[in-house]
């Protein structure tokens, strides 16, 4: 109805910054009007530029050059009043960065042999319980987990047991850490594996395989008892995982819906309301989301088990931004609504999404 499309929320495009080189990730400074781009320069070599939010516009802040392209970051396992950057970069590197004296990082290590693809952090910006922890996932087919306070070795290496051909790890995500001992980390692989692996157990707690790459992994928060996930996948299509009733057998309940015929690059949820959140596509659009709970979240099947049951998903909006990819996305974790995302036409936007406390 017309009354319902008023009170539907809007994408604007607000700020639009043409850039010299690809841009891979970006990412909100949080507790400012600052953003990130990180990517690679023509002749090869990383790039990490940073934007202050004037109005109207970018003010590019600073630039810093690194030896080698630079693929995701995080600040996920910072203080808030250090804001580290933790970045992986395809030599297979992980960096931990001070931004205000970037020449030399505060932690380094190889972590992989191949590009990290993949990067997320917990513990950090008061958010979650537990250790401040990093995890890589990489193209040489394992997923580590870092403590910044340990030097060169991980705390958790998930890696194709003896005789299974390795799988490019394209996505990784924590998850469940709302207490100091729980924590887990969901990895998504070229083959459309995705797996599950418990850190306080050191096990792998739950595996399944949508049949497509997948893309993009994300928990609705990091921070308390695992509810969903989302996992987008290579051709068009996400998936979502009620994550609070694991049955024996059948593992998570889920819905998938096919967004567009392009692939899914990325998912990220809104910071202030779990239940909405934002698809990047291959087409150059955004696609706004809001996951409906069933009426009962979990029932008995004929043995007696609980099992999960999946809820729907509603389209809110989307929007044609691009002719190329959208890459990268993240939500101002400060203001609801303000979102940046980097594309493969080498522009980062800065939007604004509107009426998101009418929903």
């Amino acid at each position: 109805s017309a009354a319902a499309g008023l009170e539907r929320p809007q994408v604007v495009s607000h700020v639009q910054q043409a850039l010299s080189y690809t841009v891979f990730d970006c990412k909100w400074v949080p507790r400012s009007a600052r953003l990130l781009c990180l990517g690679s320069a023509a002749r090869g070599t990383g790039l990490v530029q940073l934007y202050e939010l004037h109005g109207a516009r970018l003010e590019l802040l600073r630039e810093i050059e690194k030896p080698k392209p630079i693929k995701c970051g995080t600040f996920g396992a910072t203080s808030l009043q250090q804001r580290y950057l933790a970045t992986g970069d395809f030599d297979g590197n992980l960096n931990i960065w001070n931004l205000e004296a970037p020449e030399i990082p505060v932690y380094s290590v190889k972590g992989h042999k191949e590009i990290i693809n993949s990067i997320d952090g917990v513990g950090g910006l008061g958010i979650g319980e537990g250790a401040p922890e990093i995890v890589t996932g990489s193209r040489d087919g394992t997923v580590k987990v870092w403590d910044p306070r340990q030097n060169d070795t991980p705390v958790a290496n998930m890696e194709p047991v003896q005789g299974e051909s390795k799988r490019d790890c394209w996505t990784v995500a924590f998850g469940n850490a709302y207490n100091q001992e729980e924590r887990v980390v969901c990895a998504g692989y070229d083959n459309g594996d995705i797996k599950l692996f418990d850190l306080k157990t050191m096990s792998l707690r739950w595996e399944t395989n949508i049949k497509n790459g997948v893309c993009s992994v994300e928990f609705d928060r990091k921070d308390i008892n695992m509810n969903k996930l989302v996992a987008t996948s290579l051709e068009g299509k996400f998936h979502v995982f009620d994550m609070r009733t694991q049955h024996p057998t059948k593992g998570f309940a889920s819905v998938s819906e096919k967004a567009q015929k392009s692939t899914i690059w990325q998912v990220r949820h809104l910071p202030q309301n779990r239940d909405i959140f934002m698809t990047s596509g291959g087409s150059g659009s955004l696609h706004l989301w809001k996951y409906e709970y069933p009426a009962q979240r979990s029932k008995k099947d004929s043995e007696g088990s609980e099992m999960g049951v999946a809820g729907s998903v509603s389209l809110l909006q989307n929007v044609t931004l691009s002719t190329q990819p959208i890459s990268s996305l993240d939500w101002s974790p400060d203001k609801k609504g303000l979102c940046v995302c980097g594309a493969f036409d080498q522009t980062v936007r800065v939007l604004i999404v509107t009426k998101l406390n009418k929903i």
